[in-house]
């Protein structure tokens, strides 16, 4: 439900409680921040030491306050919060802030803290925001309940934040800027409402347009999946994940408490969700003002118009880096720039108009390039001259931008001399950077997230036929004593979920091994079965390419003594016997399990080379077809399945048949931990796939 937060965002009246006289305290700024600012309702101190506080008037406890209240903002030491939630659940307040530290940052003690807070909290349906965090500001209700110095300027993007000083230290970053926002959201611990549900709030609130957010955990990774599915096909998410690195896990955790989880999951989800992930905070609001300002460009040819060779050159490879290209002009088009504009300008690609450059050449140039069929969107670029006022250029730009579907963007480079430009351009919607590179990437961004919004949605894959679930059960419950399941127990999973496996049985004799190779076929291939052993190949626990019943016996005994000479310690509970497959491409799929997702599924390049090569990419279960597609083609082992080079394609549908399956697999039974299929054979387009190994594990 969004509506519940509103009381946040718009609330009809504010109590503060803890306020202080002191203006040394966080709650004194508080209050200040609500009085000084636009907010228009009610501003009620709450503090029986004091009978009045920045002129407004003091009240002894909750109780007390007038209404309409429904919004507490709660500034008190740890240990006095649980009762004041409760009397804040009395009095019938539904939604609260704790500004407060000491919970679970600072360890058990204050996470029972943190938790009786929530407990209570959900008796009187109660939403909190925090502890530990530095509460909301509304550009457009006006209500302030931080301590933050100065307000940005009204606009459409929306930022939360799990760290309140990068909400402050925003705040003070994009105030000469000219970057606007609807709100700001500082979450804290997310002991409650957490960032999936303000990311929800987010997309149905009418102020915001772009959602930009700086995350150090998530709460619920696949409620997460669910909601960022269907918001980002409304608004763009552009996310600053922050704890990539072990060093920059155990911060996060420090920080917060939180569990940072693997990044590699967290791309997963960004990639499956048209989530724009970013590197850096300068990045995400770089990204966010293009995404604010201008629609995607339908392709990936764009033109530069510059009056500077340098700048355009640093624009180009830019481009190039992140997946544009540099338009074809047309001979027309090319004709018409050398009409107007300096005879020595460069009417290709970069359009140089050289130094001089005036608003009027600008305009010509853009106006022409915008209606070329070849171009879908143009960089321009400014490097600040003596006679040409960058403003001036900038009205001209914002005025051709306002008259086309295509993308605009521009570089104005430089510091004082171009800030009234940006304030111009941002006026007229336009994107402004300092760097061509900046605009080159904000360029390939806006084309990546438009091409994924271009795509069908598609739906997940959940439902499969084939599937024996108590199969799966019995053999769990009879391995249940077992940390560790090799092939020759994965084997029968696999087969429970339909995932076909090269035929084979498992022995404990070398008659037995030569009776099951009559049966299955020769060519036959024997593995040892060991608990201790699952690396077959590299201990010697493999042979292959047996062609009768003596190879069989013989290779039998051989590799029983080997493996007892040099592995005396190993259990040793018989060998797999299994027909030799025939040749085909190798690849790997396997999952492992993600603290914060659940099933991280992986496809790539097999055999004895994936660790090698490490060509796999990820995904999350359940997901789409095309998601799974996807997953494939990202790959240089998808490129092979293909059909490099004249070679016949694979059966890339029985791979992806495979996948979503094993996905299935791993979220019906969470006690797996991981599972492995190397190598997947896959065979021509229409002939299938063949696991020739696997292991799992609890």
């Amino acid at each position: 439900m969004t509506s519940d937060l509103k009381p946040f965002f718009a609330p009809s009246g504010v109590a503060l409680i803890g306020t202080s006289a002191n203006p040394t305290k966080l709650s004194f700024g508080i209050l200040r921040n609500m009085v000084e600012g636009e907010y228009r309702g009610g501003v009620y101190p709450v503090n029986p030491r004091h009978s009045e506080v920045l002129g407004k008037p003091c009240f002894a406890d909750i109780s007390s306050v007038p209404d309409p209240v429904d919004l507490a903002v709660i500034a008190l030491p740890a240990p006095s919060v649980p009762e004041t939630v409760e009397a804040c659940g009395q009095r019938g307040i539904k939604t609260a802030i704790i500004i407060s530290g000491g919970f679970r940052e600072v360890g058990p003690q204050g996470l029972e803290l943190e938790n009786r807070c929530v407990k209570i909290a959900r008796r009187y349906k109660m939403r909190i925001i925090g502890p530990n965090c530095v509460g909301i500001m509304d550009l457009y209700s006006g209500v302030n309940t931080t301590f933050i110095k100065g307000v940005p300027p009204k606009g459409n993007i929306g930022f939360l934040s799990q760290s309140g000083a990068i909400c402050g230290a925003v705040v003070d970053y994009v105030l000469d800027k000219d970057i606007g926002f609807s709100n700001f959201t500082s979450m804290g611990n997310m002991a409650d409402v957490n960032e999936t549900d303000i990311i929800e709030y987010l997309s149905v609130d009418p102020n915001t347009k772009v959602i930009a957010a700086y995350l150090e955990g998530i709460k619920d990774g696949q409620r997460f999946l669910e909601v960022a599915r269907k918001v980002s096909r409304i608004k763009p998410i552009v996310m600053l994940k922050v704890g990539r690195s072990e060093a920059g896990a155990r911060a996060v955790s420090s920080h917060t408490g939180s569990l940072a989880g693997s990044h590699t999951a967290y791309q997963a989800a960004f990639e499956q969700t048209g989530i724009i992930e970013v590197e850096s905070a300068a990045e995400l609001f770089d990204v966010c003002i293009g995404m604010v300002y201008q629609r995607p460009p339908k392709g990936n040819r764009t033109v530069i118009v510059t009056n500077s060779g340098g700048p355009a050159a640093l624009a180009s490879d830019s481009l190039a880096a992140n997946g544009m290209r540099l338009a074809d002009l047309t001979p027309e088009t090319q004709a018409f720039l050398r009409s107007k504009l300096n005879p020595a300008a460069q009417v290709g690609n970069p359009v140089d108009m050289l130094g001089g450059a005036e608003p009027q050449e600008y305009a010509d140039a853009l106006k022409a390039c915008l209606a070329d069929e070849n171009v879908d969107a143009t960089l321009a670029i400014l490097t600040p001259q003596a006679l040409v006022n960058p403003a001036d250029v900038g009205k001209v730009i914002g005025e051709i931008a306002a008259q086309t579907d295509k993308t605009v963007i521009t570089s104005f480079v430089g510091g004082v001399s171009v800030s009234e430009a940006r304030h111009v351009l941002h006026g007229m919607q336009v994107p402004m950077y300092t760097f061509p590179e900046q605009a080159g990437k904000v360029m390939g961004v806006l084309r990546r997230f438009g091409a994924w919004r271009s795509k069908p949605e598609g739906s997940l894959v959940t439902a499969f036929k084939g599937i024996d679930q108590k199969a799966v059960q019995k053999i769990l419950a009879e391995t249940k004593n077992q940390p560790i399941l090799g092939e020759a127990q994965t084997r029968p999973l696999l087969a429970a979920y339909s995932i076909p496996i090269v035929p084979g049985e498992w022995v404990q004799n070398a008659d037995d091994a030569v009776q099951a190779a009559e049966k299955l076929g020769y060519p036959a291939a024997l593995k040892i079965v060991s608990p201790d052993l699952l690396h077959k190949s590299e201990a010697g626990g493999i042979r292959l390419n047996l062609t009768d019943a003596a190879s069989v016996k013989s290779a039998y005994g051989e590799m029983l003594s080997k493996i007892k000479k040099d592995h005396p310690q190993a259990r040793l509970e018989g060998m797999l016997v299994e027909k030799m497959a025939p040749k085909g491409h190798e690849v790997i799929i396997g999952m492992r399990r993600d603290a914060t997702f659940g099933p991280l599924v992986m496809f790539g390049l097999g055999g004895i080379y994936v660790e090698l090569l490490t060509d796999v990419a990820f995904r999350i279960a359940p997901m789409t077809h095309q998601q799974a597609l996807d997953m494939v083609n990202s790959t240089r082992a998808g490129k092979l399945l293909a059909g490099l080079r004249g070679q016949p394609a694979a059966d890339i549908e029985a791979v992806i048949d495979c996948i979503l399956r094993l996905g299935q697999l791993a979220l019906d039974f969470p006690e797996i931990s991981e599972i492995e299929i190397n190598p997947l054979l896959v065979y021509e387009s229409g002939k299938g796939v063949l696991a020739l190994d696997a292991r799992a594990l609890r």
